[in-house]
């Protein structure tokens, strides 16, 4: 995985500091050019990553990206499934049955008989592998090397003890789109452990690592402890923690963490994008420096 990841927040108006620029950003990128423009400026700024949700709107990035090969072709997207609003919209309009109906591939009932005796038999896992094959047709011939999935499912079948389905998604995203497997969590020091217990080593784990414990279920020290045994390969997400730290200052301090892989950050300007490349950038050097010199 690449040192420095660009998300996806920024463009569907998801802000942690306050609802008017929540607001800002919801009118900035309301054309897909947009977006494409700041995608352009993360790649000119060296960031090749792309983590983002299976939002309807990815689907017109996707497009634009397949439709222009050259241009992309070093550039990979992370999908981070599912996007929770799209199906709990759906299920309050359509049911369970209609849900299904309206997201899986093909013909629910006809070429994917497999879905229908899915869902009759309530064969839960069928269920699952048709969503995920679902939210990834989007990504149709765009390099998807690590699938993710979402905290409000990880988080969920974490604390019902359902390993289980954590584990089976880790394998049907190997077996089907030969990519690995990652899990968005609020809590990685036990996600990390039910994680090796189902027998997962060594997994991809994105979770929010600051300064600020902002989300770190479980608390700083406990995630310092975990992050220094070097058992996972660790993204760092919402190291601003949600605003309360200045940004020099959050990356500084999750740029000299032991065992942090990556930094996933997100932005809406080229300003706050170059001096957030920078900045990890120089604490990097400097660590290596200093180890260097050691």
């Amino acid at each position: 995985m690449e040192r420095i990841i660009f998300g996806d927040n920024q463009f569907f108006a998801v802000n942690h500091i306050s609802d008017e620029k929540s607001r800002a950003q919801s009118i900035k990128f309301k054309d897909d050019a947009a977006i494409i423009k700041t995608l352009d400026i993360a790649r000119e700024a060296g960031v090749n990553t792309f983590m983002c949700t299976t939002h309807d709107r990815i689907a017109n990035i996707c497009n634009i990206i397949r439709n222009n090969p050259e241009k992309y072709h070093d550039f990979k997207i992370y999908p981070c499934m599912p996007y929770a609003h799209k199906y709990a919209n759906a299920v309050t309009d359509l049911g369970i049955a209609g849900t299904l109906k309206q997201y899986v591939p093909g013909n629910f009932l006809g070429s994917m008989f497999k879905g229908g005796m899915a869902y009759l038999s309530k064969d839960y896992l069928s269920i699952m592998e048709l969503l995920i094959d679902a939210e990834m047709k989007m990504f149709n011939g765009i390099n998807t090397p690590v699938i993710f999935l979402q905290n409000v499912i990880t988080d969920l079948l974490l604390g019902l003890g359902m390993t289980d389905f954590l584990v089976a998604f880790a394998k049907y995203i190997e077996k089907k789109y030969n990519a690995e497997a990652g899990f968005i969590t609020m809590n990685l020091p036990k996600l990390l452990n039910e994680l090796e217990k189902g027998g997962i080593k060594n997994p991809i784990i994105c979770a929010s690592i600051n300064k600020a414990n902002f989300r770190m279920s479980g608390g700083k020290e406990l995630y310092e402890k975990t992050i220094s045994e070097g058992r996972c390969r660790l993204i760092a997400m919402q190291v601003l923690g949600g605003g309360a730290i200045p940004a020099p200052e959050a990356l500084e301090y999750v740029s000299n963490l032991p065992n942090v892989e990556s930094i996933l950050f997100g932005a809406s300007s080229r300003q706050n994008i170059e001096n957030t490349v920078q900045t990890i950038k120089y604490h990097d050097f400097k660590k290596e420096e200093q180890l260097a010199i050691a």
